[in-house]
């Protein structure tokens, strides 16, 4: 049975006559003919009474007409779905994030896509950037938003946002309302930070950071989430160096002071595997570059 049998089925059962199936099937009467027996034989029925008065359904072909139809409806359902995932008009993207890319970046990339592309679904998993690492590598994400240098051979990437680091102090902090901080007033505080594991790069920066201004923190919180970090210090357990965006986050109790020497910036990369299929992944790109700072799309060799 052949999807062009079932074709000359269905036309023929709607006509009902010969000679107008074939001029709408762009074909002449013999093999229409020819087709319409051939289906019958692997159908194992007659499908059609023939006699002088024309064509008629059997009760075979009047139970096979629906089945039929639903057959060339879904073919032409799966080829309109592959040619639109071929063109990025459809499918799915699996995206990993990082939290305070939530505060900076990757919600205004969203709302653009989702408004260009409304057939393409986007399923996001929050992850730390080693988790990412890791997913990217495996193929299991199609894409991430993290925030490291370490990035694997065979990745491209695209500098999403640059941002400060900046003192974070309970807002009853007797620094709390200086206008700039140098790093050695925090000098003998309770430091709340992310932990290595999880951000290795940023974790380290601090560190040295600290060693730089001569001294070495106490810390009294490593926590998985920059987030964390900021409720820790609310709370009037610690104080910390933290991403500038978290200012964004508006919880109540803290004091975000800008540094008087800054660190290097805290940057946020779109990562993905270079020579990737790019028919749906290509449109999401397009509106991550289409929000990203000038310049900055990274090949890693």
């Amino acid at each position: 049975m052949e999807f062009r049998h079932l074709r000359c089925f269905t036309v023929l059962a709607e006509e009902l006559h010969f000679g107008r199936a074939a001029q709408r099937l762009a074909m002449t009467q013999p093999p229409l003919s020819m087709a319409i027996q051939q289906l019958e034989a692997s159908v194992g029925a007659r499908l059609f009474e023939r006699n002088s008065r024309g064509v008629a359904l059997t009760a075979a072909g009047l139970a096979f007409l629906p089945r039929a139809q639903a057959l060339l409806e879904q073919a032409a359902l799966a080829a309109r779905e592959a040619r639109d995932v071929g063109q990025g008009l459809a499918g799915q993207l699996q995206i990993g994030f990082a939290g305070t890319v939530l505060y900076r970046g990757l919600p205004q990339v969203l709302r653009d896509f989702a408004a260009a592309h409304p057939r393409l679904r986007l399923a996001l998993r929050e992850l730390s950037s080693s988790e990412q690492l890791v997913e990217l590598v495996h193929d299991r994400l199609d894409l991430g938003f993290v925030h490291t240098t370490r990035v694997p051979a065979g990745f491209s990437q695209i500098l999403v946002s640059s941002q400060p680091f900046m003192a974070c102090l309970p807002s009853s902090h007797p620094l709390a309302s200086e206008a700039v901080l140098s790093l050695d007033q925090m000098k003998g505080e309770a430091f709340a930070i992310v932990m290595r594991a999880v951000s290795p790069d940023y974790h380290d920066r601090i560190l040295a950071a600290c060693a730089d201004a001569g001294f070495e923190p106490s810390l009294a919180f490593e926590l998985r989430h920059w987030l964390s970090v900021v409720s820790v210090i609310a709370q009037g357990l610690g104080v910390g160096l933290v991403p500038a965006a978290l200012q964004q986050a508006g919880l109540p109790g803290v004091a975000f002071v800008p540094l008087a020497r800054p660190l290097a910036p805290y940057d946020t990369h779109c990562l993905w595997r270079t020579g990737r299929d790019q028919s749906v992944l290509g449109a999401f790109l397009a509106a991550v570059r289409a929000t990203a700072p000038p310049v900055h799309h990274v090949a890693i060799d």
